[in-house]
């Protein structure tokens, strides 16, 4: 790996481990710009907001046994902007850009007899089931395949995986960091930097899980992976197979499928690969041979379709799947179902 570009002061901050895998790196002194880009790094049925809106204009659920207040989705953002801040201190780092889905209505109690076409927009209550966002550090970035990644910071929450209906316990969160595909938005997110299960009772909690979460992550590791994806290819026919075997994937009986390596993409976000591989300006490659880092692209870019609430994990799974696949292609065992 070359030439991960990162600020002067960043070089002690950051501790990214990078001599093992970097051979130099070069600093520059100016700042880069964000990119304008009408691009989502997620889409699916999401809307985008802010955090003003979250934290003024939505009421706060609590665990309905004992009335105790959940942490809602404007503290997990300010608290993840926080430490991202504190832990990222000399480089920029921009705002939290914010989708939500899954609107839960509600009235207050002076409006409960109204009928619902005489409700005054003072009389509803909302808050929003699923959240997730991304936070960019634009000034640490590296150009894999052509293409330039930003490091950025991602967090699901989604209370429809929760018991509200119980006392309080320490609740769920999803939090992961990697690199985003400036070119596409697609998120490129890496197992150690990646936390499914992430549970806890307050913000103190939430705050320091994340900075130990920046510190275990190795980015240099992870863009070295990410760059041996472009030196192998596979023929057309190689991509054909590989489509078809993740489409029977779907249908395998339960022990067989579970005896492979998992698979979470739909068939509809299959499909999406493969319309992508013919009409995709940027990583589709119809008529010619296609190489690793394009079609984990593909991946990653099908995966924007997700649900908030399967976002990640499937994320993940895109990298399992394109680092498995080529390491199938040069004769490893675990993945060769899918080529075979």
């Amino acid at each position: 790996m070359r030439n991960l570009i990162i600020m002067p002061q960043a070089q002690n901050r950051v501790r990214m481990s990078l001599n093992d895998y970097a051979e130099e790196a070069t600093v520059v002194n100016e700042q880069s710009t964000k990119p304008a880009n009408a691009n989502r790094f997620i889409e699916a049925n999401t809307q985008e907001v802010t955090l003003y809106h979250l934290s003024n204009d939505c009421i706060t659920p609590v665990f309905s046994k004992d009335n105790e207040l959940t942490i809602n989705h404007a503290s997990f953002i300010e608290t993840i902007q926080d430490a991202v801040t504190s832990f990222f201190n000399d480089e920029r780092v921009e705002q939290a850009d914010i989708r939500v889905s899954h609107v839960i209505k509600g009235r207050i109690p002076e409006a409960i007899h109204k009928p619902a076409n005489q409700l005054l927009e003072s009389d509803k209550t909302i808050y929003y089931e699923r959240c997730a966002f991304s936070i960019d550090i634009p000034t640490v970035y590296e150009t894999v395949g052509g293409n330039k990644l930003n490091l950025s910071i991602v967090g699901v929450r989604a209370y429809n995986q929760m018991n509200l209906y119980s006392k309080k316990v320490p609740e769920l969160f999803r939090l992961a960091i990697g690199f985003k595909n400036q070119v596409c938005c697609n998120m490129c997110i890496f197992t150690d930097g990646y936390k499914d299960d992430l549970r806890v009772s307050n913000t103190t909690e939430l705050y320091r899980a994340a900075l130990e979460l920046f510190s275990n992550y190795n980015p240099a590791k992870h863009l070295y992976l990410m760059q041996q994806l472009g030196n192998t290819f596979m023929s057309e026919h190689q991509f054909c197979q590989i489509i078809g075997k993740m489409r029977l994937y779907q249908c395998l009986p339960t022990g067989y499928q579970k005896a492979l390596p998992r698979m979470l993409l739909t068939d509809t976000q299959i499909n999406s690969v493969a319309k992508a591989y013919i009409n995709d300006d940027n990583f589709g490659s119809f008529g010619s041979e296609l190489n690793m880092w394009k079609f984990y692209n593909l991946l990653t870019g099908a995966n924007k379709s997700s649900y908030i609430d399967s976002f990640l994990d499937r994320s993940l799974n895109a990298t399992e799947m394109a680092l498995g696949i080529n390491s199938a292609l040069h004769g490893d065992e675990k993945y060769k179902w899918f080529i075979d």
